[in-house]
């Protein structure tokens, strides 16, 4: 689900203008999975710019109200999704707490970090949604610990069929500022690709595993 069309393609415009996505169909990245990916996305560098920050900040938080009304606190999936939950906190007015992707292995061996309570409603604040397995997890991490969780809002989306599958399995409902599609249509209109880019662009998002093999 997206937040808003307007917004999704002005915050799609501030991605590609930084750098944070860049679109690559001639030149892969390859990602950590061996997938090969026209598409590099870093959010956090996000952060660097204050401005950018500053829209990134209120659409998640209205979001936060728009679709799970006022929550009791934020949380924040490790890493990406720290910075940018503090500052929607700190927007709302909200205590935040954050989630490991596993629970550490001295001192007092938490998962989650910050003080919480059972039953306490929370909204989940992630970066970057691709197969939303690690999402999946902070949000069982939240559940097993006693808290309702009512979704979790992320800036990006790849868009993956697995992704919705997961989303659904967990019973979680998800938000994105922005997603490929949106990232696609802003970036041919700004000549950040060409119309005959947008072709292989779609077949790598329909079968990442497989393209460019």
């Amino acid at each position: 689900m997206i937040l808003n069309n307007d917004k999704a393609l002005k915050v799609a415009e501030f991605l590609l203008q930084i750098k944070a996505v860049k679109l690559q169909p001639n030149n892969p990245f390859v990602w950590a999975s061996g997938w090969n990916s026209p598409i590099y996305c870093d959010n956090r560098i996000t952060l660097s710019f204050p401005s950018i920050r500053t829209f990134i900040r209120q659409a998640y938080s209205e979001a936060v109200l728009d679709y799970f009304g006022k929550p009791d606190v934020i949380a924040g999936v490790a890493t990406g999704g720290i910075a940018q939950g503090a500052l929607v906190a700190q927007e709302l007015g909200l205590p935040f707490i954050y989630i490991r992707s596993s629970a550490k292995e001295h001192g007092m061996g938490n998962q989650i970090e910050g003080y919480y309570e059972k039953g306490q409603k929370v909204v989940v604040i992630e970066d970057l949604i691709s197969t939303g397995g690690s999402s999946i997890k902070a949000i069982e991490a939240l559940k097993d610990a006693g808290m309702d969780v009512k979704g979790l809002i992320a800036i990006f989306t790849y868009g993956f069929n697995v992704a919705e599958e997961n989303f659904t399995k967990a019973n979680c409902p998800y938000v994105t500022l922005t997603n490929y599609d949106f990232m696609l249509e802003e970036a041919l209109k700004k000549d950040y690709i060409t119309q005959k880019d947008v072709s292989s662009l779609r077949e790598w998002k329909n079968q990442p595993e497989i393209w460019k093999k």
